[in-house]
């Protein structure tokens, strides 16, 4: 991993962009005028939900970013991709689970994560701020903020499937080897929960989740998990153990031990 300047000036700049994001999300919620479908005919996950809610708030927080980082280059899931001068690049989900935000359900999160030039995520941001919670991750450590204030968030102490918590967003948009190797981990743990998106994520960060596994994600929605989990203790990997890509198949959770069980089902229907 090649840092070539000082994160913590990004890490304030990060709580910034997600600032901005709910400041335009917050007048769509549970108050949609329409939703669109930007699905392609022969997509898995069927009807695609886009908002204006999603699309302003990437509008908002890529304006930040080239007001305050110019160099900078940007992925977002609405529009096209700018470039990077400085070699690192700020990826934005502004809506991730959109479906469960046009239910008016408070599980989806804004994404945000900053990637160096070797394209490692050091800086990982998972907002849901309708319960007021802000998970940051960044290398060596990771913290939730709330309206009380920051403490730092760390993995639970779980060492085995069969004492698991785990969870993935949607099973039917697996794969037959996919969920296959799902209901092998489904079978096995203790507590299975569904349709979390990337909150997921950020409470096996934070302890009372200890495995999520999903497959199909795009760098947009993958960025910014790795950095919060990675620094509260936990795990980030691709299906077969390697390290994860910006997209794709990923299993986060909370041990080795856990992992390496996961694994024996997960690896069967890797990539």
């Amino acid at each position: 991993m090649t840092l070539t300047r000082s994160l913590d000036p990004d890490l304030v700049f990060a709580a910034r962009l997600a600032d901005a994001a709910w400041a335009a999300i917050h007048v769509h919620f549970r108050q949609l005028g329409s939703v669109d479908d930007k699905s392609a005919a022969a997509s898995r996950a069927g009807f695609d939900p886009v908002t204006e809610a999603d699309r302003a708030a990437e509008t908002a927080m890529r304006a930040l970013v080239a007001a305050e980082r110019p160099g900078d280059g940007v992925t977002g899931e609405e529009f096209d991709d700018t470039p990077s001068e400085t070699g690192y690049r700020w990826y934005f989900d502004p809506i991730d689970g959109t479906r469960a935000f046009v239910a008016g359900l408070p599980v989806w999160t804004t994404l945000i994560a900053l990637v160096d030039p070797d394209g490692v995520p050091v800086i990982g941001v998972i907002d849901q701020p309708v319960v007021g919670e802000r998970y940051l991750g960044w290398p060596g450590g990771a913290r939730l903020d709330t309206a009380s204030g920051s403490e730092p968030i760390r993995v639970s102490s779980c060492d085995d499937l069969r004492l698991a918590t785990i969870a993935t967003t949607d099973p039917f948009i697996f794969t037959p080897p996919e969920q296959g190797a799902w209901n092998h981990l489904r079978s096995t743990a203790r507590i299975t929960r569904y349709g979390l998106d990337a909150y997921g994520y950020a409470r096996v960060a934070a302890g009372t989740i200890d495995l999520v596994a999903e497959s199909g994600l795009k760098s947009w929605d993958v960025a910014a998990l790795i950095p919060v989990v990675r620094g509260a203790g936990g795990l980030a990997t691709d299906w077969r153990g390697n390290p994860p890509k910006l997209g794709g198949q990923i299993v986060c959770c909370s041990s080795q031990a856990v992992l390496d069980q996961a694994l024996l089902a997960l690896k069967r229907a890797a990539d």
